[in-house]
């Protein structure tokens, strides 16, 4: 006999899957007439709720997967430390993995995790992520990061948070030559959604685009910096933390004062060496919020956004 979810079951008995969710988990609230609709399809189908399913319910021993891209993203690192306490809270444990950007190394870690029966699945995804690898998660995994169709999603606005900046730099500080670290275009968000935004926002305003585009390290950020400045900025846009603290050991070894740097993503790192940089919080913290109750909601049967966007905010000691 094939496996049935929840929302099959709800399919069958023409109801809400939290409203089986409900059945199993002897809520009171339930008419009696639906329960035993309910209860009647379950016993035909031999229906056996997995633990996912009673996830919310107070039960123990229930553990989620949690693949991040790298150990050393701050990004990714701030959503984990938001997702970790409400995990916890319901007794639920969190199994750490590692993709870095490979997909062998996706393979080996589903199989993995199922093979020790994990729950659910929060995946950081990344450019060119083979999703149909996925496909076994579904109803029980969602995304971060970037919008995968058919699985619901917690993204940053990497559109907005540039043209915020970029806002800011052109109407109060009236800058007319910014330029532009970024990565490559085969990142999809943090290299080519920022890019555009930028060129976008210079052909909006007539003003000249001047980019360099690299890695998403620190060094790629300081090795980019003099072909940068040979453009002659007097405010450079960084589309990561990283690029922002190469670019700025670069001005501090070579004492210059008279750029304005702006990052789009915050870090503490950032803030302690150069409390002068501009920073735009993309809401690492709350999407690792947002991620793990949105989790729980989806294995407890409920209904959950496909895609949520997470809105950004430029850092308030820089904002009058």
């Amino acid at each position: 006999m094939q496996n049935l979810t929840i929302k099959d079951i709800a399919k069958l008995c023409g109801v809400g899957k939290s409203t089986v969710s409900r059945v199993i988990n002897h809520d009171p609230n339930v008419k009696a007439s639906t329960r035993e609709k309910v209860l009647a399809i379950i016993a035909e189908q031999q229906f056996s709720p997995s633990k996912s399913a009673r996830a919310m319910r107070g039960y123990h021993h229930q553990v989620i997967g949690i693949m991040v891209t790298r150990l050393d993203s701050y990004a990714e690192n701030q959503a984990v430390r938001a997702m970790l306490p409400i995990l916890y809270q319901q007794g639920i444990d969190a199994m750490i993995v590692e993709s870095q950007f490979n997909h062998q190394q996706v393979k080996t870690h589903l199989k993995m995790l199922q093979s020790r029966q994990v729950d659910g699945l929060i995946t950081f995804a990344f450019s060119d992520l083979d999703t149909t690898l996925f496909a076994p998660w579904q109803d029980k995994a969602l995304f971060m990061a970037r919008i995968i169709n058919r699985f619901p999603s917690i993204c940053y606005d990497d559109v907005g948070a540039v043209y915020q900046v970029l806002n800011y730099l052109y109407t109060v500080k009236q800058h007319r030559n910014i330029g532009f670290l970024g990565v490559q275009l085969t990142d999809l968000t943090t290299g080519k959604l920022r890019y555009q935004a930028y060129q976008q926002f210079c052909q909006q305003h007539q003003l000249a685009c001047h980019a360099q585009l690299g890695d998403l390290d620190s060094q790629s950020g300081y090795l980019l910096a003099s072909q940068l400045l040979a453009t002659n900025p007097t405010a450079i846009v960084c589309a990561t933390d990283s690029l922002a603290l190469g670019l700025g050991k670069y001005l501090q070894e070579n004492q210059i004062h008279t750029v304005e740097v702006c990052s789009i993503g915050y870090s503490e790192l950032l803030k302690f060496l150069y409390p002068a940089i501009l920073s735009v919080d993309l809401g690492f913290y709350a999407s690792g919020q947002i991620a793990a109750t949105s989790l729980l909601r989806l294995l407890a049967g409920e209904d959950i956004p496909q895609h949520t966007i997470i809105s950004s905010k430029m850092s308030s000691q820089h904002v009058c």
